[in-house]
């Protein structure tokens, strides 16, 4: 109890808030309001969970709050979060890590920071000597107005520093220990000279801007007072001939600004497109080589919304809103040292807001942070459950469970609706609270600066022109709120990128190549033991041998690891103790892509494509003849059905095959296999689903297929494999309990046998 009270004394019993957010075999997500805003805090958290024996990996990110965890088999799945709640705790007593040794930061690390403390006091102290001789130019009666423009000055620098030092301590977070770049730096990765091309398009485009105020000003102040002080040194002495030369550079201007602008919208665009392009690509290829364990750990529809929604937003942000924010940042770098020279006595009023709207913003975007993962964890569960619904019809309106369903979906949905609602009000109110700090500042311009024209202090020649260039600054300080706003869902989108990037690629052997062509095809299994994490071994200690060239089943009660087996002879899986061998040689050795090209694989449920019947015939041998493609399909007893259909081979299937029944589905699947011509077939339950018809034509087409290659079968349905060479039964736990041909297992009366009995309806002889 004294440690809670320590605890609640540094932090509130909201921020001790500890919930799950997705909880898969080894890999467990978690939401601590604990480590939101605080980097340091987080950094601590996540090296106390990785202390802990059995926890692999422990990451825990300041922006999001989530804290994201894995673990070997060695801790159960229901103690995690024990253990993610007692670390908060501790780190609650203890928020300087001074009880526990912290984690090295790499010296690497700390280069970047001090290099970018080390340019922040340059301008600082440039700024500073500008405002000093400025002061000494004009007088001392400038000093005060000087010293507040130097006091915006540093607190935009303070506000902006700690913001940039907190988003980088967050990508650091996302992406691991090393990384000091901020996450736009990672998000534009080798696109830079695109990037560069579109700053210098925008900032030329916002200069042009600019002179197109000053020339209006100008005009105005020619229509008041009959001259511009500026045109006359330029030749102009007229009225009438500064209002033609101001026509005709007002029409330069505008031309230059129509010019610029769609060839900077143009490039940021085709940034915005070339960034979503490159990431997408990336991030899928990575995907694609993920371990399968972890590929079926994680919600599809979490990955496709990484790979669709998230990367868009990585893109979405370039293409607008960093354009708003450099031509907001031109304004500024161009605005400040012109006033600071014509006009101090007004500087300090025209950009006080500045400081003050850019610590609204961040705060706000700290706010927030928190509200933005969650709204999107309730995106991805409603995404997930109308997909899930949609795929489901056929069982949905068979147990008549269509209302149940609309008022899960109304759940979820009014979740999504509570959680947008309390980010929008944030955002309103952000965006208000900035209109009216730049509606005031305009107002204190005007009336401050009128003030300095009345008194004389301040020429109305400067003061006319310059009036209106803090109104298009100032105008565009509102679209601040916006960019904040899509940069936090880009920082968030580029997280939940970063950490799918992050799961583990298969890794590939490393002995020897392995020509298919040349196996032979002999399996073994020496004393293999594998454990699904946070479950009983599947296999333990088991041993046997599978022949090459024939034919060899496994049989057996659910459960009792047949397509175990199956994943690590594919190295879907590998052994925890002991070896699979293909040929004498350790799978594990062997480059994946040698050894999956030397196996057909059929699974129970295959997956055909959204194609031609063709075109899932010829997946994964693409060069393949039309003809070679019809000679599969008729070993496979598969052309007879395929020439009935419409348009034959070129017959399109619809999703997953749904044109198609679960038979013509197996026999596809397996004319796929027989066109690999692979010298090792597994077929895993391959017959489990279909009719006697079916199956009769599956065993004749593998009789004529079987010959010369090895090929295992596993099957519930002992009539499938009566006619093995080799038939091991299996028993749950992962052992043999028997083995020998049909015949020889009927003879011993055993387990088999009593099967055989129950699926046949007659004894064993």
């Amino acid at each position: 109890m004294s440690s809670l009270l320590g605890a609640s004394a540094g932090f509130g019993s909201a921020e001790l808030d500890v919930s799950p957010r997705s909880v898969t075999p080894g890999r467990q997500r978690w939401d601590v309001k604990l480590v939101l805003g605080r980097p340091r805090t987080a950094e601590i958290l996540a090296a106390a969970l990785r202390r802990i024996p059995g926890i692999t990996e422990a990451r825990a990110n300041p922006v999001t709050g989530g804290v994201l965890v894995r673990h070997d088999a060695r801790v159960r799945a229901t103690d995690v979060g024990w253990l993610v709640r007692r670390a908060v705790t501790l780190v609650a007593e203890d928020p300087t890590g001074a009880g526990r040794p912290a984690p090295a930061r790499p010296v690497a690390a700390a280069a970047p920071r001090a290099d970018r403390g080390l340019v922040v006091r340059p301008v600082l102290a440039v700024g500073g000597g500008v405002a000093a001789g400025i002061a000494l130019i004009k007088g001392s009666a400038l000093s005060r107005q000087l010293v507040a423009v130097g006091g915006v000055a540093a607190l935009t620098t303070a506000v902006l520093r700690k913001a940039w030092r907190r988003t980088v301590d967050a990508s650091q977070e996302a992406a691991g220990p090393g990384v000091e770049r901020h996450p736009l730096v990672e998000i534009v990765g080798p696109h830079r000279r695109r990037l560069y091309g579109a700053v210098a398009l925008s900032v030329a485009c916002q200069a042009s801007e600019m002179a197109l105020g000053t020339f209006l000003g100008w005009t105005g102040l020619v229509l008041i007072k009959g001259q511009a002080a500026p045109l006359v040194r330029l030749g102009l002495t007229t009225a009438s001939a500064q209002l033609l030369g101001l026509a005709g550079l007002m029409t330069a201007a505008c031309a230059a600004v129509a010019g610029l602008s769609y060839a900077s919208n143009l490039q940021w665009r085709r940034l915005g497109q070339d960034i979503e392009h490159d990431w997408r690509n990336r991030t899928y290829a990575h995907v694609q080589h993920l371990e399968l364990r972890h590929l079926e750990g994680e919600r599809t529809t979490r990955i496709a919304g990484a790979l669709t929604d998230d990367v868009r937003q990585l893109g979405t942000f370039f293409a607008t809103s960093a354009n708003d924010l450099l031509q907001l940042g031109t304004s500024l770098a161009l605005l400040v040292p012109l006033f600071l020279l014509l006009a101090p006595q007004i500087a300090w009023i025209a950009f006080l807001p500045i400081p003050v709207i850019a610590w609204l913003s961040f705060h706000y975007q700290d706010k927030v942070a928190a509200d933005y993962a969650v709204s999107g964890e309730h995106r991805a569960r409603l995404h997930s459950q109308l997909v899930n619904t949609l795929e489901a019809g056929a069982t949905v309106k068979s147990f008549c469970t269509e209302d149940y369903e609309a008022e899960r979906i109304d759940v979820l949905s009014g979740e999504v609706q509570d959680s947008s609602r309390r980010t929008d009000r944030s955002t309103i109110r952000h965006a208000e609270i900035v209109r009216v700090c730049t509606t005031g500042s305009m107002a204190g311009t005007l009336l401050i600066g009128g003030r300095a024209v009345l008194d004389g202090s301040l020429p109305f020649e400067v003061f006319s022109p310059l009036i209106g260039l803090p109104q298009m600054v100032l105008l565009r300080m509102n679209r601040l709120g916006g960019i904040v706003d899509q940069y936090q869902r880009t920082i968030t989108a580029y997280d939940r990128v970063q950490r799918l990037r992050a799961l583990p690629a298969e890794t590939d052997g490393t002995g020897g190549p392995l020509d298919a062509e040349k196996a032979r095809g002999e399996i073994v299994l020496d004393s293999v033991t594998f454990a699904y994490p946070d479950r009983p071994p599947a296999l333990e200690d088991l041993s046997l041998t599978i022949s090459a060239g024939q034919v060899t089943a496994l049989v057996g009660a659910t459960g009792s690891g047949k397509t175990t087996i199956a994943k690590l002879l594919m190295r879907f899986q590998n052994a925890d103790i002991g070896s699979v061998l293909l040929d004498g040689r350790d799978v594990r050795e062997l480059s994946r892509h040698d050894l999956r090209h030397a196996i057909g694989f059929v699974a129970q449920d295959p997956f055909l494509f959204d194609g031609t019947v063709a075109d899932n015939i010829r997946y994964g041998s693409f060069g393949a003849s039309d003809e070679a493609v019809t000679e599969a399909a008729m070993k496979a007893e598969a052309h007879t059905f395929v020439a009935t259909l419409p348009d034959g081979y070129d017959t399109v299937i619809g999703e997953r095959g749904a044109a198609l029944s679960g038979g013509q589905r197996q026999r596809i699947a397996l004319a796929r296999a027989i066109l690999k011509d692979a010298p090792v077939v597994i077929l895993d339950e391959a017959t489990s689903a279909v009719d006697n018809e079916t199956e009769a034509a599956i065993q004749r087409a593998l009789r004529v297929f079987a010959a010369d290659r090895t090929v295992l079968i596993i099957a519930h349905r002992l009539s499938t494999v009566r006619h093995a060479d080799r038939i091991y039964v299996m028993d749950k736990g992962g052992v043999v309990a028997e083995q020998g041909t049909h015949d020889e297992l009927l003879a011993q009366h055993g387990l088999y046998a009593s099967l055989w009995q129950l699926q046949a309806g007659e004894p064993a002889a």
